[in-house]
């Protein structure tokens, strides 16, 4: 069989849940085509994360997606994500379209609005299909969603549009993966259900035997086939759209705290810590008390001035202060960084009110919040070590003081962050500066880990991915051969 070409220009990838592994599988699927010589992209037609990429283009778009493009092996662009939605509160998120900041919309505005944003994905999508010889769709959450289904552009609104096949996959970790399959299809019109090709059963584990009579009796009642059980493969290293990988924790001797924020952004700043050997990784959340620790790195924040006063609230600040006092070292990201200092004022209602707050004042510089977002690649040297330092920049927000004059790092040219003159304080905007290993081995020793070692987290990112793509291997068989039957001869 000749799998130098694939038989699908545009194909779906669809969950019967969130975190079902419509990521992953995309992912997979990207790497499989490019082993093969494949010009293939990835694509999110709308995305809700607050995990995000600077574009090769200048723009800004979901992590996953960046991690799907690294997989087929191009430069992530903002076509690859033409709608990112990231929420500031319950019901508000800042829109993103084609890479840049739209507008902050509350979830009734977006839902008029989603006529506008369709035209924009399917400006996108036209411009890949122009560039690439395959697209690999992710769908977002479930297309079973009822109350989202008018103006749908994530799920099957967006592949009925563009008439492309869908893969449904389902986690059978969770329980009652069947119940998810059938039940998901009947919440589909009958042109919605006709257009999924076949389902995968993700994370299995155990005696593949013992499933078959499952399988079996939903290929018999549905009409359409399993195309592939992938197993549950563990200790993967992939950048995750959202939520905060708690249970993936190594525990080494180097204690590392990352008080979760309600707002949390970029957490993915912190997977090579998670896969540091030397190093104990533990997120802290509501109503938890800060531990005793090396090192607390508060994260960024899709809306600081709310996040600060829900630390404060959970008196995080004492925490925090306590420790330095003690001769902890502290490192702000982004958000954090902006914490750290004497006040943060927003004197455009960026995230909703009109208002300056007081920050923790432990570094001597203020923060006001801008209408304009800064999305910039940035690499240079640390100021503290000997150490190549590169990272990405994402904030709406500029801070200046007397803190800034004694810079973290230079890159391109200019002192970027600040260094409190005891030394126990760090505060950067630039996001994954634990990811180069020379900065990580070095931000580690300057932290008090005097025998740090390098950690790799692309290198152990790079064999996650093929990890992954030599399990998918059976599923685009599945999907050649399948194309080859349906075909006419």
């Amino acid at each position: 069989m000749d799998f130098t070409s694939f038989p699908y220009s545009t194909l779906m990838v669809q969950g019967t849940t969130s975190d079902a592994g419509k990521s992953t599988l995309v992912a997979a699927l990207c790497r499989l085509l490019k082993r093969r010589g494949m010009r293939v992209a990835p694509f999110k037609p709308q995305n809700m994360a607050l995990n995000s990429a600077v574009t090769v283009d200048g723009g800004e778009i979901g992590r996953a997606q960046a991690l799907q493009a690294l997989a087929a092996g191009v430069a992530a662009h903002s076509d690859m994500n033409p709608v990112l939605l990231k929420p500031s509160s319950d019901i508000g998120a800042q829109v993103i379209i084609h890479g840049k900041v739209h507008a902050d919309m509350d979830a009734r505005d977006y839902h008029r609005y989603k006529t506008t944003a369709m035209a924009a994905v399917l400006e996108s999508h036209a411009r890949l299909l122009r560039q690439f010889d395959c697209i690999v769709v992710e769908g977002a959450g479930s297309p079973a969603e009822i109350n989202l289904r008018d103006r749908d552009i994530a799920n099957m609104g967006f592949a009925e549009v563009v008439d492309c096949p869908v893969i449904l996959v389902a986690d059978i970790d969770r329980g009652g993966v069947f119940a998810h399959i059938v039940g998901t299809l009947d919440c589909l019109s009958a042109s919605e259900c006709r257009r999924i090709v076949g389902f995968v059963i993700n994370r299995f584990r155990g005696d593949l035997a013992l499933l078959q009579p499952g399988i079996e009796w939903l290929e018999q009642r549905t009409g359409k086939p399993v195309l592939a059980v992938l197993p549950y493969l563990h200790g993967l290293f992939l950048d995750a759209e959202d939520a905060v990988q708690a249970m993936q924790v190594r525990q080494g001797r180097f204690r590392v705290v990352v008080p979760v924020l309600p707002r949390v952004s970029n957490h993915t700043d912190f997977d090579a810590l998670r896969g540091h050997p030397q190093v104990d990784l533990q997120f802290i959340g509501p109503g938890q008390s800060i531990p005793a620790a090396d090192l607390i790195v508060l994260p960024g924040s899709k809306n600081t001035c709310a996040d600060l006063a829900w630390l404060i609230d959970q008196g995080w600040d004492e925490a925090i202060r306590r420790h330095v006092r003690y001769g902890g070292k502290l490192i702000g990201i982004c958000g954090g960084f902006q914490m750290l200092g004497t006040d943060i004022a927003d004197p455009y209602g960026v995230e909703g009110k009109h208002e300056v707050v007081t920050g923790l004042g432990l570094l001597d510089l203020r923060t006001e919040l801008t209408r304009e977002k800064t999305l910039q690649e940035a690499s240079g040297r640390c100021e503290f070590a000997d150490a190549a330092v590169k990272g990405y920049e994402i904030h709406m927000g500029q801070s200046q003081g007397a803190a800034m004059e004694r810079p973290a790092f230079l890159v391109d040219g200019r002192g970027e962050g600040a260094l409190s003159a005891d030394g126990r304080i760090l505060g950067t905007y630039l996001h994954g500066v634990f990811d180069h290993p020379e900065a990580c081995r070095a931000l580690l020793h300057w932290a008090g880990l005097s025998d740090a070692a390098p950690f790799d987290i692309g290198a152990a990112r790079e064999a996650s991915i093929e990890r992954i793509a030599d399990a998918c291997e059976p599923l685009l068989q599945a999907l050649i051969a399948l194309k080859a039957e349906s075909s006419p001869t």
